[in-house]
């Protein structure tokens, strides 16, 4: 391990060691929401070591955000937040691997920026967003550090974590929620979000390491106007995570189906990469005829023994007249287990 000399003063610590600080080099973390608290939970954990975080923030840096949201100066103002928390970051530890999403985090990329990360810290301050995160989180079996925060106060607790409670087992879906105000509406004291965002860098880390206590099933309230915090234990509710293992799913399906399905021109761009194979699924007899250096001709018949020579994780997009015989052979494959899959969704004759 590189740069043993720059963590000696937590590696020292008899619960961390050689061995805990290479767990954090090996850890993958998504923070979603680079604002108020993604700023201090972005710093800790980069200061700490952690090899590789995932920033997720699709807003532009504004002049307001600059009392609370530290990694920013004013001439960062109109830049990506996502992308300058990034530059700040290996600014501050260039060891750390940085990956930028600067997008905003919906039902349509959900999946997809996830990934592979291991814990995803919710950063965020809109209702639904954090609903999303949630319910994504159960699908993937991935423990979620929440914090929000409201004036003075503010809370923490951990989702998720060794199928344990979730968010949903904590604030039911309703109506009332939707309406709860953000910063921009009730004001916030500039240190709050840093001392939150610091509570949940903090979980992170005892989450990587396997040490300690973890705020799951608790929730941490902390009042700064008048130092004090209260912690309030909760439990799992099956009911809340069947919803969100529902909406999960619902999620998942509708996003896989969109990847999977090329408009004219994703579909293009495919027939124009080397390393992607573009498989023609009509008789020799139809046309129009499509052309390419990486386009074969095999009538559906058959696709079965043609592809039982292929690598299965080969990119492989499929297509015929209309779009049904090449999603017929696009759920096939996938029960052959190919993994990189697609079809032109409309059929040749959409182009």
């Amino acid at each position: 391990m590189k740069n043993i000399t720059r963590y000696s003063r937590q590696i020292v610590l008899p619960e961390i060691g050689v061995l805990g600080q290479q767990k954090l080099r090996d850890a993958h973390v998504l923070v979603i929401g680079a604002g108020g608290l993604g700023c201090p939970v972005l710093q800790n954990l980069a200061a700490a070591g952690v090899g590789s975080l995932g920033i997720v923030d699709g807003d532009v840096v504004e002049e307001t955000n600059l009392h609370r949201q530290l990694l920013y100066t004013l001439k960062d103002c109109g830049k990506s937040k996502a992308a300058t928390a990034a530059e700040a970051v290996l600014i501050l530890n260039p060891d750390v691997d940085v990956t930028v999403f600067s997008e905003f985090f919906n039902k349509k990329n959900a999946f997809e920026i996830i990934g592979n990360y291991q814990i995803i810290v919710d950063c965020t301050d809109l209702i639904g967003v954090r609903y999303l995160i949630n319910d994504v989180a159960v699908i993937k079996n991935i423990p979620v550090v929440y914090a929000s925060i409201y004036k003075f106060e503010g809370q923490v607790s951990v989702f998720n974590y060794k199928n344990g409670p979730s968010y949903r087992c904590l604030f039911p879906e309703t109506e009332s929620l939707k309406v709860v105000p953000n910063c921009v509406v009730s004001g916030v004291l500039g240190v709050l979000p840093n001392t939150l965002g610091a509570f949940q860098a903090t979980e992170v880390l005892k989450i990587i390491l396997e040490i300690g206590s973890v705020l799951s099933g608790k929730l941490l309230i902390y009042d700064g106007l008048h130092f004090q915090t209260q912690l309030v234990d909760f439990a799992k509710n099956p009911a809340a995570i069947e919803q969100g293992s529902r909406n999960g799913l619902k999620i998942f399906n509708q996003e896989n189906a969109e990847l999977k399905a090329l408009d004219r021109e994703a579909f293009l761009e495919k027939c124009r990469q080397d390393n992607c194979l573009v498989i023609d699924i009509r008789e020799a007899y139809e046309e129009p005829k499509w052309k390419g250096s990486n386009v074969v001709n095999v009538p559906l018949v058959a696709l079965e023994n043609y592809c039982s020579q292929l690598d299965k994780e080969e990119s492989i997009v499929l297509f015929c007249q209309s779009g049904q015989r090449s999603r017929l052979a696009l759920a096939y494959l996938e029960k052959e287990g190919f993994t990189r899959l697609s079809h032109l969704e409309n059929g040749i004759q959409s182009l």
